[in-house]
């Protein structure tokens, strides 16, 4: 009977660890689906400041260039989409859905980068304290959504290693039942629009050397 009690406490062993270990690697999936969770909340949180921004800055251009009825509408309208699609847990293990999502921030940046370039051609609104905080406000906030989008890809990168390779796929599949996360993609009708930085002028361009009088013929 030794023999085969020895077995049975080795046995029981095992089946202790292995437990112990898939218990593990499914509370490590879930803690990292629970990071990736947090971090598409703080790319909500930047989009949704950029959203708040707007209105009043509609408002100060309207206030020195209010015949730009195109341009302004168009930010207006591009503000009221992106406000209807919503960054929520189905969107985001949804590749259709966050297709559409990232087609509506990428209209609402081709929108403002418009914005952007009609401002200016008017001296008196780029001199407009309130406009220059504006700029200075929309600029960090475009800088933090890059910032959010950049952290919450790679988190998911790491959470779909997790539960795409073995042993996390099994364990994924016994136990955590996380989905798999998409990953932020650039802004199609963002990379179309006028590239503009917030707040600054363009450098000058230094104009080429005449040529010298009586040069080499």
């Amino acid at each position: 009977m030794k023999p085969l009690a020895i077995v049975g406490i080795i046995l029981a062993g095992i089946i202790i660890l292995g437990g112990t270990a898939l218990v593990s690697k499914s509370n490590t999936i879930i803690t990292t689906d629970a990071v990736c969770e947090q971090m598409a909340g703080q790319v909500n949180s930047a989009l949704q400041r950029r959203l708040d921004l707007i209105p009043n800055l509609v408002e100060t251009v309207k206030g020195y260039a209010s015949h730009e009825n195109e341009t302004l509408t168009a930010v207006i309208a591009a503000r009221a989409s992106a406000t209807q699609v919503k960054l929520d847990a189905s969107t985001l293990t949804d590749p259709a859905k966050l297709q559409q999502f990232n087609q509506a921030q990428g209209q609402l940046s081709a929108a403002l980068g418009k914005l952007m370039v009609v401002s200016e051609q008017y001296p008196n609104l780029k001199a407009d304290k309130n406009f220059q905080d504006l700029m200075a406000q929309l600029e960090g906030t475009e800088n933090r959504i890059k910032i959010e989008r950049d952290n919450y890809n790679k988190a998911v990168t790491a959470l779909n290693v997790e539960i795409r390779t073995f042993p996390g796929s099994l364990v994924n599949s016994l136990m955590a039942h996380v989905k798999e996360r998409q990953v932020f993609q650039a802004e199609e009708a963002a990379q179309a629009a006028p590239k503009v930085s917030f707040g600054k002028s363009a450098p000058a361009v230094p104009a080429a050397p005449a040529p010298a009088a009586g040069g080499d013929k």
